[in-house]
């Protein structure tokens, strides 16, 4: 029994020895978050909720490009291509180039016609200096290649429509290979020729300036000439350096002097040149007229010298008066826009108890609309300088 109990405490001692002796692998440290990573209980975030889905923005169609060339009917009934965007133009004629240069000089990039001698005082220098193109139809000093050089994208006409307009305009562009369009153009209608200007060149403020003016001298006049009813004054106008050129009765150059006088310059074919028809002194004698307008080319300043001028009675009674001319006529010739100077000026000559306006005033408002001038007093006077009867 004692051998059993000492074999048996021997075999715990050995086991106990050799648990002592067995090496053992120290436990692996945990890593450790930063401090300034460590989320406390209080700072804890709530989970991420996954984004609601988004409905996506509704597509917004692409405004298609403006046309480059649109489609326009003119005032003789022709369809046009023109560009869209004009910036570059030409006129036909006299007549068109002072109408187009109140609304759009910037836009020129040539002359029809050289400007006045006067235009110095009145046209800035880089319009004066536009090479000169001639006239586009019933002209044979068109200049193509210069027309060519400009390169304008569209010709533009105003007027009064000829019979053979539509024939003229598509022969212009024939010829030129460049759109071109007729925007009718009278005393009756130039308001409206703007306001369509305005809409072909994008100017419509601009336009409807000028349109607004010629409104309102027209409407004006009419009025005073409905005043004036069967007693107008007879009359006579007068032209060319000879003083036997009139502007007849019913010519298109006659559409102020027709309106404002009674006319008594009637012959069987008026002219429609700003020359007039030429007459011999004899028949001016027997027109024997109450008033007589002298161009301002004509013989204003020597009319007293001649005999049979002299025993008239419109030049006996100094009922006489000329022109005023600077940078254009303002009876006309051409008979474009400058007309409604007339209409301010003569009428106020001829009627002025039915005149209750500033002519000064109302010019100088025209030279601006028109030319872009201030004018000066100065300058009115020497423009007016035998326009008006001497008073008493």
């Amino acid at each position: 029994m004692k051998k059993l109990i000492a074999l048996m405490l021997a075999l715990a001692l050995v086991a106990g020895l050799a648990a002592c002796g067995a090496k053992t692998e120290p436990a692996p440290k945990e890593e450790t978050t930063p401090a300034e990573d460590t989320v406390h209980p209080e700072q804890t975030e709530e989970p991420e909720q996954p984004d609601a889905e988004e409905e996506p923005a509704p597509e917004v169609p692409e405004e298609p490009a403006a046309p480059e060339m649109v489609e326009y009917t003119d005032d003789c009934g022709r369809t046009v291509e023109i560009p869209a965007v004009i910036t570059r133009i030409v006129p036909t004629g006299g007549l068109a180039q002072i109408a187009l240069f109140a609304i759009a000089p910037e836009m020129f990039v040539g002359l029809s016609t050289d400007w006045s001698d006067a235009a110095g005082e009145f046209i800035p220098a880089e319009y004066q200096e536009l090479p000169v193109l001639g006239a586009l139809y019933g002209s044979a000093d068109l200049n193509l290649e210069e027309l060519a050089v400009t390169d304008p994208q569209v010709i533009i006409d105003l007027g009064e429509a000829k019979k053979s307009i539509v024939e003229d305009m598509d022969d212009m562009q024939t010829q030129t290979s460049i759109p071109s369009i007729h925007i009718e153009a009278t005393l009756a209608t130039m308001a409206d020729a703007y306001r369509r200007l305005g809409a072909l060149l994008g100017k419509e403020e601009r336009a409807e300036q000028i349109a607004s003016f010629c409104e309102r001298v027209y409407d004006r006049t009419l009025s005073i000439m409905d005043k004036v009813g069967e007693n107008k004054v007879t009359a006579l106008y007068v032209v060319g350096d000879k003083g036997l050129n009139v502007i007849a009765n019913g010519s298109f150059h006659a559409e102020v002097f027709d309106l404002l006088t009674e006319n008594v310059a009637v012959v069987e074919n008026p002219a429609g040149k700003g020359t007039g028809n030429e007459v011999t002194m004899e028949q001016i004698a027997l027109w024997d007229p109450e008033f007589v307008l002298f161009g301002p080319d004509s013989i204003y300043d020597t009319v007293t010298e001649t005999d049979t001028w002299k025993d008239m009675k419109a030049i006996a009674g100094k009922n006489y008066v000329k022109v005023p001319y600077g940078p254009d006529n303002w009876m006309g010739m051409p008979p474009s826009v400058q007309r409604y100077l007339s209409m301010i000026w003569l009428t106020a000559v001829l009627y002025p108890e039915y005149c209750d306006y500033d002519v000064k005033a109302e010019v100088k408002e025209c030279y601006g609309l028109l030319y872009s001038s201030d004018l000066t007093d100065e300058q009115y006077e020497s423009l007016t300088e035998g326009a008006f009867l001497p008073t008493e």
